[in-house]
């Protein structure tokens, strides 16, 4: 990797997805529906087209790297370096026309993320990290993200997708949650764990995750000064149910309810 700009790749992979997927948004786009009856996992043409063309420069230029995508799948993830790509993340508010989706572009060695990055070409944002720092550029410039202090669930805003994004045996543990917070936000997909990174949200709570819904959000966090982990305190760059604060106390009274 040392003879490659890896900035300057990453920013490569970050435009060129952008302009595969921005003539796909606002536009009379076919959907599919990658679930089965009754529910509803939708895809587009934007979501291909920006997936394709971050897996064909990878290969160009990281040739040895494994790939692990949300619309094409897995190729050599069991190689040191694994890019966890999810070209379109909020798809459903992709095609209500809400710029509230991105990009995800993840980079995991030996199974840790060790770079990520959300980018939202129509926005023309980016908010990236590597554990140990976060940056944020977009129309209001350049700045390090940093999350907020918060002294508990009493002063937090708590955010999720979507309330249905919980089962029956989930559901509960995230309203105990939420009741306690000082208010809360739903709808905005991989822009929630950015707005913690930068500061004007506390808590995140979600279940049902994929590896590449996460993956490429935790370095930015936890590079931000956040925390990131499995309702159980586990890792969380698996996917499954997540929780991701700003504040350690947040972090560790919402764990005392959602994994009593």
């Amino acid at each position: 990797m040392s003879a490659v700009d890896f900035e300057s790749f990453v920013r490569d992979l970050a435009r060129l997805s952008g302009e595969a997927i921005l003539p796909f948004f606002r536009s009379s786009i076919g959907v599919e529906n990658k679930a089965g009856l009754g529910a509803f996992d939708p895809v587009t043409e934007g979501d291909r087209a920006g997936e394709a063309v971050m897996r064909q420069l990878i290969k160009r230029t990281f040739p040895a790297h494994g790939i692990v995508g949300e619309e094409y799948g897995a190729e050599n993830e069991d190689a040191e370096h694994v890019w966890i790509l999810d070209p379109i993340d909020g798809t459903k508010a992709f095609i209500a026309g809400i710029p509230v989706w991105g990009t995800l572009i993840g980079l995991a060695r030996q199974g840790t993320p060790i770079f990520g990055m959300m980018h939202q070409p129509f926005i023309g944002e980016r908010f990236w990290g590597d554990g140990a720092a976060a940056r944020y550029e977009g129309p209001a410039g350049q700045r390090s993200l940093r999350t907020r202090p918060c002294t508990g669930l009493e002063a937090a805003t708590i955010m999720t997708t979507s309330p249905k994004l919980f089962d029956a045996e989930t559901k509960g543990l995230f309203e105990q949650v939420e009741a306690r917070c000082r208010t809360y936000r739903y709808g905005a997909d991989c822009y929630a764990y950015c707005m913690l990174a930068a500061g004007h949200v506390d808590l995140v709570v979600e279940a049902g995750l994929k590896p590449y819904d996460i993956a490429a959000l935790v370095p930015i966090i936890e590079g931000a000064g956040g925390i990131v982990t499995t309702w159980d305190g586990g890792p969380a760059s698996g996917g499954g149910r997540i929780v991701a604060a700003g504040d350690k106390r947040v972090h560790a009274e919402a764990l005392a309810i959602l994994n009593p």
